[in-house]
């Protein structure tokens, strides 16, 4: 397979997409996919991005995606936060995520990140031990935290 690894750009946005709820599919999460193509192209490409990606390309096909940003920890610097990676199921276990993943590290050398974080859902075998191929940390004391949109927009009395 030929496969090219580039940065994204705004018309791969609608396969990015389709990326993003197959993942979610996976994840059992489908429903709680509510970003847009209009959101994506406005927070990735229109002013300061909030999120870079890459794709994996086969044949002007879109079988891969790596979503990430830039995060500040107040203990150990920059850090790049691999926010979501995903490759189309019938090109899975072919190389193609270790491709992304890879060059998802060179972009933290370039950049002398001072670490390379992402989360993983502890059922995700695969995953788990895709990521324990690198040598990587798995940490189960941090537990996440958040607030959902609707749970801010209910907030009173913050003046």
């Amino acid at each position: 397979m030929d496969i090219t690894l580039r940065k994204g750009i705004k018309e791969d946005l609608p396969q990015v997409l389709a990326l993003i709820k197959e993942l979610a599919d996976y994840e059992n999460a489908l429903d709680q996919v509510k970003v847009t193509l209009s959101q994506l192209e406005k927070d990735g490409f229109v002013g300061n991005p909030y999120y870079y990606l890459l794709v994996a390309e086969l044949d002007n096909q879109i079988i891969g995606v790596c979503f990430y940003f830039i995060r500040y920890s107040t203990w150990k610097g920059k850090v790049l936060f691999l926010e979501d990676f995903v490759v189309k199921e019938e090109f899975r276990r072919k190389g193609i995520g270790g491709m992304l993943f890879d060059e998802t590290i060179r972009i933290s050398k370039k950049e002398n990140m001072d670490g390379l974080h992402w989360q993983v859902l502890d059922w995700n075998t695969p995953a788990l031990n895709f990521y324990k191929k690198y040598n990587a940390t798995i940490s189960s004391n941090w537990l996440n935290g958040r607030l959902n949109k609707e749970q801010i927009k209910n907030i009173k009395d913050l003046t």
